[in-house]
């Protein structure tokens, strides 16, 4: 499955399905928060909550690629993600983008 962040593909022939999705919410478990709130203080990467957040992205992805799939799509364009955090300790990650079959 081709992805693309591109709102067109030129020069290529193909049809649009529609648009497919996929999200998910993550959050962290207490012990980890409170490591991150630590690590907050002195500053620097919060590692724990990186890895949260790439994990997300690819489940979300993944998502999105199984319902271009089911529609029998050949790629995705017009690719965006977005996020928003649901409460103090939990993130949303949705991605979405249109279905495409080449001709």
């Amino acid at each position: 499955m081709n992805i693309y962040t591109v709102e067109n593909l030129q020069g290529v022939n193909y049809e649009v399905l529609g648009v497919v999705t996929g999200s998910t919410i993550q959050s962290k478990n207490v012990f980890s928060d409170i490591g991150q709130s630590l690590k907050n203080i002195v500053g620097g990467e919060l590692k724990a909550y990186t890895q949260m957040m790439e994990k997300a992205r690819k489940m979300s992805t993944d998502r999105m690629i199984a319902q271009a799939e089911a529609m029998q799509a050949d790629a995705v364009i017009g690719v965006r993600y977005a996020t928003s955090a649901i409460m103090a300790q939990a993130a949303e990650v949705l991605v979405y983008g249109t279905a495409i079959r080449y001709k």
